[in-house]
């Protein structure tokens, strides 16, 4: 049964990005980024048995030390799930990329949808705008907006029905709704090894992003009552 006042499918835009640390090693950064990483580690670590070059592999979810490497985005149109992953090196190119997808799209991508959006993605995506210089597209432009006009969907959000108290991953939820799933590589703990340290990596991690973001949509089909995408009904573009 489909939930009242639900967006169309085809006014979403599904996406999950993917971040690393700024540097490869604690010790590549800047001393006044070491600096800083410091007093985070300081307030991370409760123990204080590990130090902050130890905790630096940590960098890469705070968009304060970390980077954007790739961008997933899926949209249904014309009865197929069309998608794609946005990757880079060069941080601000990526963005622009983005930026320009939105605002080329803005008209039908009416909503963003991801898993932990809320907490993670667009806060994450709208700080590193800022700090590459790329201009903010309307749909994560959030001042002056009442909470009803930002069409942000977060699947997690929406399976909280207003408990905060934990957090549910999206495997959990394909798991629970009989969801199926290719996470059948890597995980989100593994993408700054891969980044770095693995030739052709950011390939691999752009792969991974992919398919999450169409467990995404799925996740949320299966949350609306909708018929679940079929594998046959997926495009990657390139």
């Amino acid at each position: 049964m489909m939930m009242d006042n639900q967006p169309r499918l085809d006014q979403i835009l599904f996406l999950d990005i993917e971040t690393v640390p700024q540097y490869e090693s604690y010790e590549q950064a800047p001393e006044g980024i070491r600096e800083i990483w410091d007093k985070k580690a300081g307030q991370l670590d409760k123990t204080g048995e590990s130090s902050p070059s130890e905790m630096y592999e940590q960098a890469g979810i705070y968009a304060e030390h970390g980077k954007i490497v790739v961008i997933g985005v899926g949209f249904f149109a014309r009865g197929k799930f069309r998608v794609k992953s946005l990757k880079g090196d060069d941080e601000a190119t990526l963005l622009e990329e983005f930026s320009q997808l939105l605002e080329n799209g803005r008209n039908s991508f009416y909503y963003l949808c991801g898993h932990n959006s809320k907490e993670f993605d667009f806060p994450y995506l709208c700080r590193r705008m800022l700090v590459q210089g790329v201009k903010l597209p309307p749909q994560l432009q959030l001042w002056g907006k009442k909470p009803w006009e930002i069409k942000h969907i977060d699947t997690m959000d929406l399976w909280k029905f207003g408990d905060w108290k934990s957090f549910t991953s999206l495997h959990t939820l394909a798991t629970i709704f009989n969801v199926p799933t290719s996470k059948d590589d890597i995980d989100g703990s593994q993408v700054r090894e891969v980044y770095y340290q693995e030739e052709g990596g950011l390939d691999r991690i752009a792969t991974y992003c992919s398919k999450d973001v169409v467990l995404t949509a799925r996740v949320y089909q299966a949350m609306m009552g909708l018929p679940v995408l079929e594998d046959e009904n997926i495009h990657q573009a390139t």
